[in-house]
C-alpha cells in the first residue's frame, strides 16, 4: 500500500463542505482494479472485469446530475481526498482541490473517468515534452515502439494512411524484426474511431486484417510483421460519443499522452512522456476502453509500472544531458544552461531526419534529442525562421515561406524536444471522461470537466489555456469570474479552427464570436478585469500573423491548461462543446512548478502567439498594424446562414476532413 500523507501543512479558513461520498472513498482506497482483475484471471475480458467490480451496465450517464451548488471543500474534505490517491509526495492544496472535485462524478458511476478509482490519483515523472508539428510526436512514438520489449498499446481518434501513420507502421515492422532476433513475439493492441453502422449494435468492433491492411489504414500484415500478435479495434458510441483519446503505453513502463491524431496535417501539437506508477493508470484506462477479449492476453499483466522503475532516468545517456546541478549539458557542445545550447549542440553533427520510409532509430531519448536538434540546425546560411518554416512545412509537404524577417535572438530558436532534468516523483492524476452519444448535453458531469472548472475556480494568480476552440458554455462564466476577482486569464485558440462545425446550433460558436462575447460581457466599469483577459490567435513560429485554419498551412491542436504556474492539465480534451459533452478524453494532471514552467516556456518558444497573435481587448478580433483582419476570418458575426456552414463542417468532421 502507498504511504499515506498528512494534510496538516495546508491551513485554510473552514468553509461549508462539498461532500465526497463514502462510496467514492471506498472505491479509491480499495486496491482492486480492472487491470488487477485481469492479472488474476486472464480469461476475463476487461468489460467482464469492469462489470464484476463496478456493475457499469446498470448505470446511465444521463442520470448523473450536475450539483446545483459546488461549495469549496473543507480541510477535512481535502484530507479525505488525499487518502483517495496513491500519492507518495505531498500534493499542493490547489492540486488536492481539483482532484477532490474531479472525484465527485464517480459517486454516480465509478468508471466515469475510464479508470479504476483506485488508480486515478498517483505519481510519476516526465522526462520529455514535445511541442511541435504532428510528425515529431509520431517520430518519438515510432522510436518507443521499435524499442519495445514485449507490448504496445496505442489509442488514437483518427487513423489515416499518411506519412504520420507510416512512421508508426515502420516502427511496428522494426519491432517485429527485433522481436524475431530475440526469438520472442510482441503483443500490439491498436484502437481508433472510424464510424461504422455496426457500432449502433456493438460499439467495439473488431477490425479484420483484411480491413486494417487496406488502403485507408495500411497497418502491417502478418507477412510484413510476422513476430507481432496484433489486434485492432474500432470504437465509437453513436451518435456523438467519439473515441477522441490519444495515448500509448509501452511495456507497462512508458506512457505518452498527446493531442495528435495519426494523419498528416499542419497542426502544432503537444505530447507528454511519463513513467512511474501513473503508467498503471493509463494501462488501466486502455483496458477499460478496449472492453473486448484480449487475444492473446497482455504479457505485462503481472508487471505493474509501480514496480518497474523509471527507465529513462536510470539511463546514463539521459543523465548526461544535464550537469550535476540539473542544467542542460549536451556533451557534443559542452556546458549548456538552456534550450539555446541544446539547439547549438545540434549544429555540431548533421544527423539525418528519422522519416517515413527512411527510418533512423535512436537507442534512447538522449539520441532522439540530439538528432532533432541536428535537424533543426540552419543549413547553407538559413535563418532561424527559415529552419522553422522548413520543419513546419513537413506535415503537409508545403512550401510556405516565413514572414518573420531577419533572425531569432539567441535562445529563441524553435526547439521541439524538451527534456526535463531528473526529478522526484510528483503528484499526478488522470482526469478523463466517458463517451456520451446522445444528442443532448446531459453527459457533462465528468471528472475532466469538474477538474477544469475547479482549476479555474481555485486559481489565485493566473490561468493559461491553449486549445483549438474555446466555446464550452460551463467554462465561459468561470473565466469571467476569474478576471473579476483579480486572476490573469490568457488563452490561445486557432483562428477559424472548424468554424463551420462550431457554427451548428448548440455547439457554442466560433472563436472570434466567443472572444467578442467575453470582452463585451465586461462593462465599462470593469476595465481592470478587462485588462486581465488576454485572448490570442495561434501564430506559427515562422509567421508574423495568424493564418486561418481553412488554408491548412499553420494550425494548432494543443490542449493545455496551466493554473498558478504549477498545476498543469494536458491531453486530448478541447475546450469545446464536443469534448465537454460527448467525446471520450484522456488527460493527465501534474502538480510540479518545474515541469509546468518548462511546458509554458516551450509553448512560448515554439510559436509566436504570445508576441504577435493578441486580439483587441475591445471586440476580441485580431488585426494587423493597418487594422486588417486575417484573410479568411469571419469576424464577430458569422451571418444569417451560419447554420448551413455548420452542416458542412459537421460532415467534414465525420469524414475526418474537418478539425477534431
Amino acid at each position: 500500500m502507498p504511504h499515506r500523507l498528512s494534510l496538516s501543512s495546508h491551513k485554510q479558513t473552514p468553509r461549508k463542505k462539498m461532500s465526497l461520498h463514502e462510496k467514492v472513498e471506498g472505491l479509491c482506497r480499495n486496491p482492486h482494479s480492472v487491470s488487477q482483475a485481469l492479472a488474476e484471471d486472464p480469461s476475463l475480458s476487461p468489460g467482464e472485469a469492469a462489470k464484476k467490480l463496478y456493475h457499469p451496465d446498470n448505470i446511465s450517464i444521463s442520470e448523473g446530475h450536475v450539483p446545483s451548488k459546488r461549495n469549496p471543500a473543507t480541510e477535512d474534505e481535502l484530507e479525505r481526498a488525499l487518502q483517495c490517491g496513491r500519492f507518495t509526495t505531498q500534493p499542493s492544496e490547489l492540486f488536492l482541490r481539483v482532484f477532490h472535485d474531479s472525484l465527485m462524478p464517480l459517486e454516480h458511476d465509478p468508471l466515469m473517468g475510464c479508470c479504476s478509482p483506485s488508480l486515478v490519483g498517483s505519481t510519476g515523472i516526465c522526462p520529455l515534452t514535445i511541442i511541435s508539428g504532428l510528425p515529431d510526436i509520431c517520430r518519438h512514438m515510432s522510436n518507443l515502439i521499435a524499442r519495445a520489449d514485449k507490448e504496445v498499446l496505442l489509442a488514437t481518434n483518427y487513423w489515416m494512411d499518411s506519412d504520420a501513420s507510416r512512421l508508426i507502421t515502420d516502427g511496428l515492422k522494426e519491432l517485429s524484426r527485433r522481436a524475431g532476433e530475440r526469438g520472442v513475439r510482441a503483443v500490439v493492441k491498436i484502437m481508433y474511431d472510424r464510424g461504422n453502422v455496426k457500432q449502433v449494435f456493438d460499439n467495439h468492433q473488431t477490425v479484420s486484417e483484411e480491413e486494417y491492411t487496406g488502403k485507408n489504414i495500411r497497418l502491417p500484415s502478418t507477412k510484413e510483421a510476422p513476430n507481432l500478435d496484433m489486434q485492432v479495434l474500432n470504437y465509437h458510441r453513436p451518435m456523438l460519443g467519439t473515441f477522441h483519446s490519444k495515448f500509448m503505453v509501452v511495456d507497462r513502463k512508458i506512457g505518452i499522452v498527446s493531442s495528435n491524431n495519426i494523419q498528416d496535417n499542419s497542426n502544432m501539437e503537444m505530447m507528454c512522456h511519463v513513467e512511474g506508477p501513473i503508467v498503471d493508470s493509463l494501462y488501466d484506462t486502455f483496458l477499460i476502453s478496449w472492453h473486448n477479449e484480449l487475444d492473446p492476453p497482455l504479457p505485462s499483466r503481472n508487471s505493474p509500472a509501480a514496480q518497474g522503475g523509471l527507465p529513462t532516468f536510470e539511463q546514463a545517456s539521459f543523465q548526461g544531458l544535464f550537469d550535476p546541478n540539473g542544467n542542460l549539458n549536451v556533451p557534443e557542445y559542452g556546458n549548456s544552461r538552456s534550450l539555446q545550447e541544446v539547439a547549438e549542440a545540434g549544429k555540431r553533427t548533421e544527423l539525418p531526419l528519422h522519416a517515413p520510409g527512411d527510418p533512423h532509430y535512436d537507442v534512447d531519448i538522449a539520441g532522439e534529442v540530439t538528432r532533432m536538434q541536428s535537424v533543426m540546425s540552419p543549413r547553407n546560411g538559413e535563418t532561424g525562421p527559415a529552419v522553422a518554416a522548413r520543419h513546419l512545412n513537413r506535415g503537409r509537404h508545403l512550401d510556405l515561406k516565413p514572414t518573420i524577417e531577419g533572425n531569432y535572438a539567441p535562445g529563441e530558436e524553435m526547439t521541439p524536444y524538451i527534456p526535463h532534468r531528473v526529478h522526484d516523483l510528483v503528484p499526478m492524476a488522470l482526469v478523463n471522461r466517458k463517451p456520451y452519444g446522445a444528442t443532448n448535453h446531459n453527459g457533462v458531469f465528468m471528472p475532466q470537466n469538474e477538474a477544469w472548472l475547479s482549476a479555474v475556480r481555485n486559481a489565485t494568480t493566473s490561468v493559461f489555456i491553449q486549445t483549438p476552440d474555446l466555446n464550452a458554455a460551463p467554462l465561459l462564466p468561470e473565466l469571467l469570474a476569474a478576471v473579476r476577482r483579480g486572476v490573469d486569464v490568457t488563452y490561445y485558440v486557432c483562428l477559424g479552427y472548424n468554424d463551420a462545425g462550431e457554427l451548428l446550433p448548440f455547439q457554442g460558436g466560433h472563436n472570434e464570436g466567443v472572444a467578442n462575447r467575453l470582452y463585451t460581457s465586461l462593462t465599462a466599469e470593469e476595465s481592470a478585469a478587462r485588462s486581465r483577459l488576454h485572448i490570442h490567435y495561434y501564430t506559427a513560429k515562422d509567421q508574423v500573423a495568424p493564418i486561418h485554419d481553412s488554408f491548412k498551412q499553420r494550425s494548432c491542436h494543443v490542449k493545455l491548461m496551466i493554473v498558478d504556474s504549477h498545476l498543469g492539465i494536458m491531453g486530448n480534451g478541447n475546450q469545446d462543446t464536443q469534448s465537454w459533452y460527448h467525446s471520450q478524453e484522456v488527460n493527465i494532471m501534474i502538480d510540479s512548478a518545474e515541469i509546468v514552467t518548462k511546458w509554458r516556456e516551450g509553448i512560448e518558444r515554439n510559436q509566436n502567439t504570445g508576441k504577435l497573435g493578441r486580439s483587441s481587448n475591445e471586440d476580441g478580433i485580431w488585426r494587423d498594424a493597418q487594422g486588417n483582419q486575417a484573410k479568411g476570418a469571419i469576424g464577430v458575426d458569422a451571418g444569417k446562414f451560419s447554420w448551413a456552414k455548420g452542416v458542412v463542417g459537421a460532415v467534414q468532421r465525420v469524414r475526418g476532413a474537418g478539425g477534431f
